[in-house]
Parts: structure tokens; C-alpha cells; sequence
């Protein structure tokens, strides 16, 4: 069994305090004290006897906790937190603000073995999966230093599906009423596109939000800019959600980044208009974020409203997402742009 306790579910504490003789309400003192209360080391959890505690310490089990290393403020409020892991690895997470409203932008591996090649963390190559652990404890050390968030997003650093186990568990402790309680309509995961991972989803009985990194209305344009899509084409990958929604009947979020000259023309516009429409469903145009190495230029302003435009003639809901903390490398598609520039 995993002997980290922050990336164990409820029912796993049960079973560690059965093996150890304890009655079943310990395993609220374990759970609240690390998922609620954020405690950084088994003496802090006082009600526990000292017997237990140094029973737990003897067979190896612990608390693990992130290290901030920096932190990163933009004139438009948007914050972003370099953490480093036990073993010496480092990620980024980034809290935004809208209308007082925070959304934590949250990683799931070191480095992503996707290579989008409109993405800084793309670039980077894999490192390693991040546990649950170290995926909820970037929630409690931003939250510790800025107050309660309202939304969670799977949108940081790695592919969330790639690490598929580790994700989910973390999105149950997340909303584990004994916990941080987030509803499940304010937590989102998104992917670049993984078909298995999607069908797993599509089965689980907590249903985050999803959502899906697209970029392309044909295999052409996504071929060309996300590595995965040459395995996974439209079609498969339509197939999928149109799986998931019929079983859900949750709503999906179509993310498209806009690139001048590459995926921004109106008869572009159009096509993803026709591919999206069969669902319930919003577009979320973003503006390319550039980062050292990329020869991309972000679409012009004109050009993602006219593009946007074109959506909302067709009935599709779409939201414009200009960029939001940019000067602190912050911005989607920027986490671990500064390594990058170290290491090219």
C-alpha cells in the first residue's frame, strides 16, 4: 500500500487503521487533520494516541508536503507557485482571479510526454507522474497562503488522463465532504484527447467537468501541433465524448488555441462549428501565449472575434480568454517556459 497518507481515500485510511487495531473514527481525526486542517507531520495530529502515531511512523507511512520554492505576482492578480517535489523535481501551479473568484490552475505530472507544440511544458519532456499527494497539496499551500478557492482546473503542467488514477483520487479527496468539500460542477479536468482515459471517465460515479484541448476543427491542422492526435484522429476521438456525453449528460468545454495564419480563418471557424455542434457544449477561444523556441504568433484580436463570431452565428456558446499572466510566464500554455529557456 502507498505510504504516503495525504494520497490515501478515506477508504484506504480504513484499512490502515483496521491492520493497526483501531476503531473506525481515528480515520476522521487522519482525514480531516490532512485534508481540511493541513498538517505537515503525524505528531501534529494530536488526537491520535502516541502509540498509534508511532505505530504508523515505524511502518513507514508519513505525510508528504511540497516545497515552495517561488512565487510570482501580475498586475492583473494572476499568481503563479513554483513547487519542488521530495526528489528534487519542480512544477508550477497558478491561482487566477475573476470578479474575486479564484480558480487554481493545478499539474498532475512533471514535464507532459504529450509535446503540443504550442505548449512550454510540452517541450519539456515527461519527467514522472505526480502522486495524489503532491496533486491535492498544491490546493492546500496556495490556499494556505491566499484563502478558499472557488474552482479547480486540471490545466497546469502534464495530461491529466496520462496519469489517470492518481487524477481521479485526487478530484475525490478534492470534494470529500470531510475535506476541502469543492463541489464536483467546480472541478474540471481537461485533456489533449485520450480516448482511454475518456471512456474510464465516462464509467466513474463522481463526474468532474471536462474539457478538450482541440486546436484543430480536422486531422490535418491537430496532426500538425498535438503529437497525440496522429494517434488519436477526430472521428475516434468525437466517438469518444459522444459516448461519454449520452451516458453523462454532462456538458464538455471545447479549449482552442488561437495561432494567426495556422487555425484562426473563418472557413476554419466553420468547420469546428459543424464538429462540435452534435453536443451540448461552449468553445473557449485562447489567445496563443509565446514562449522562447516557438515561432507561433498569437491571432489577432480581430481575427478571434471574428472567429468567435462566426461560432455564435451557429448557435455555439463561446467565450473569448485573453491572456491573464503573461508577464510572469503564467499564462496557458507558459508553465515551465523558464526552464525551457535555461535548457534550449
Amino acid at each position: 500500500m502507498i505510504k504516503d497518507l495525504k494520497s490515501l481515500t478515506w477508504n484506504e485510511l480504513e484499512q490502515v487503521a483496521a491492520q493497526h487495531s483501531q476503531k473506525p473514527f481515528v480515520v476522521q481525526y487522519l482525514f480531516t487533520f490532512i485534508h481540511q486542517k493541513n498538517v505537515a507531520a503525524l505528531e501534529q495530529i494530536t488526537p491520535l494516541s502516541k502509540t498509534f502515531r508511532a505505530a504508523l511512523t515505524e511502518a513507514g507511512y508519513h505525510i508528504s508536503t511540497l516545497k515552495l520554492i517561488e512565487t510570482f505576482d501580475d498586475p492583473d492578480g494572476t499568481m503563479k507557485f513554483v513547487f519542488e517535489t521530495a526528489d528534487g523535481n519542480r512544477l508550477e501551479s497558478v491561482r487566477l482571479l475573476d470578479d474575486q473568484r479564484a480558480t487554481l490552475c493545478i499539474s498532475t505530472q512533471v514535464g507532459c510526454r504529450m509535446g503540443c507544440l504550442f505548449c512550454a511544458t510540452g517541450q519539456l519532456g515527461y519527467q514522472r507522474d505526480l502522486t495524489c499527494g503532491e496533486i491535492v497539496d498544491q490546493v492546500y499551500q496556495i490556499q494556505l497562503r491566499t484563502g478558499k478557492a472557488q474552482n479547480i482546473v486540471y490545466m497546469g503542467m502534464g495530461e491529466p488522463l496520462d496519469n489517470y488514477e492518481a487524477t481521479m483520487k485526487s478530484v475525490e479527496l478534492l470534494n470529500h465532504p470531510e475535506g476541502q468539500n469543492i463541489g464536483i460542477r467546480h472541478i474540471t479536468v481537461s485533456t489533449c484527447g485520450l480516448t482511454e482515459g475518456i471512456a474510464r471517465l465516462t464509467e466513474e460515479a463522481l463526474q468532474p467537468r471536462l474539457a478538450i484541448s482541440l486546436h484543430g476543427p480536422d486531422d490535418q491542422t491537430r496532426q500538425s501541433i498535438l503529437k497525440i492526435s496522429k494517434k488519436v484522429p477526430i472521428r475516434s476521438l468525437m466517438s469518444a465524448l459522444r459516448k461519454y456525453q449520452d451516458h453523462t449528460g454532462r456538458r464538455i468545454t471545447f479549449e482552442y488555441c488561437m495561432i494567426q495564419n495556422y487555425n484562426d480563418s473563418p472557413q476554419q471557424a466553420r468547420q469546428l462549428a459543424r464538429l462540435v455542434k452534435p453536443f451540448k457544449c461552449n468553445v473557449n477561444l485562447i489567445e496563443f501565449n509565446a514562449f522562447d523556441g516557438c515561432d507561433f504568433v498569437a491571432a489577432s484580436p480581430a481575427g478571434i472575434r471574428q472567429f468567435a463570431a462566426v461560432l455564435e452565428r451557429e448557435g455555439i456558446e463561446t467565450v473569448i480568454r485573453y491572456k491573464r499572466g503573461r508577464s510572469i510566464r503564467a499564462a496557458c500554455g507558459q508553465l515551465g517556459a523558464d526552464w525551457l529557456k535555461r535548457t534550449t
